[in-house]
């Protein structure tokens, strides 16, 4: 286990303090809810295995002409995380669709990024059926699995997902959490050891390491759902963009080129050449100044 270090420590700890713990579905639910109620809304939603303090490079950014909500979902970061292998897509689209509700919001914005690109679609296809909580403006995708065919994912989440995942997870640390994270970043931004040691802290918190063999079956609805969830894509009844960082080994441009091959729509994208899959924590301000020319694109067209 690594050592953190103390300014790394205050910076995770002053994360936690601007957020509140809400009861949503049963259980204890980290959210963060920043600016004026009368603001249009954004709702972020954070990749596996980490949390919402990815969001926090393009908050500030994004955050002087809108209202920022945010969550860590069941089994990830601050929020619980029943140590059960019954993590779904479904049930965590139900946790952001019960947050919406609690925090009674109307209209909203969706920035989504990896395992949230996946729960952002569920709720693409709800509000399509006329189902959803609450009135989606837009939808925005950083790198993530749209298609499980082109969700290239490493050997190591292969093994989590099998029959000896548990015990493969058992024998990780820090240091192959530090090998396995930092592959999938930019040659040029890979994250620092300070970086590194608040991404590994948040995921232990609430004895939280078991998150990674439990949470990745997620792989599985990607295949078992995936008419449904790129449907949503190709009939949605809001504007959808696309930020993916280009070189991404997981879903770089390999996945825009599937996006565009299956006719989804796409109102809006930006290619970011020599970055990974965290371009809000490589490239933050141009990631922030592309979704805000998104979403205000969106809204002008409407």
């Amino acid at each position: 286990m690594s050592t953190i270090n103390e300014q790394t420590a205050a910076n995770v700890n002053a994360w936690r303090q601007r957020g509140e713990m809400l009861r949503l579905n049963n259980h204890s639910i980290f959210v963060v809810d920043e600016g004026d109620i009368t603001l249009p809304v954004i709702v972020l939603i954070h990749g596996f295995p980490t949390s919402s303090y990815d969001w926090q490079p393009v908050w500030a950014t994004l955050s002087k002409n809108y209202r920022l909500i945010c969550l860590d979902m069941l089994g990830f970061g601050f929020s619980d995380k029943p140590n059960k292998r019954n993590y779904t897509i479904h049930k965590q689209a139900d946790l952001v669709e019960a947050l919406i509700k609690q925090k009674s919001l109307g209209d909203f914005h969706l920035l989504a990024h990896d395992y949230g690109d996946t729960v952002a679609q569920e709720l693409l296809a709800r509000q399509n059926e006329g189902q959803g909580e609450g009135n989606l403006l837009s939808a925005c995708f950083l790198n993530g699995g749209l298609f499980p065919e082109t969700h290239h994912a490493l050997l190591t989440q292969k093994l989590l997902l099998s029959p000896v995942g548990r015990y493969i997870n058992a024998l990780a640390g820090f240091s192959t959490f530090k090998k396995n994270f930092s592959s999938v970043f930019g040659p040029n931004t890979k994250p620092s050891e300070q970086e590194l040691q608040a991404f590994w802290s948040i995921i232990n918190t609430n004895n939280g390491k078991h998150v990674f063999h439990n949470c990745i079956t997620y792989m599985r609805d990607r295949i078992q759902h995936r008419e449904r969830w790129v449907k949503a894509l190709q009939a949605p009844i809001c504007p959808l963009g696309l930020i993916n960082g280009s070189v991404d080994p997981i879903s770089g441009a390999h996945m825009v080129a599937r996006y565009k091959a299956l006719n989804c729509q796409l109102d809006y994208f930006a290619a970011l050449d020599d970055i990974g899959h965290y371009p809000q924590v490589e490239a933050p301000e141009p990631v922030a100044e592309h979704a805000l020319r998104f979403i205000e694109t969106s809204v002008a067209d409407s």
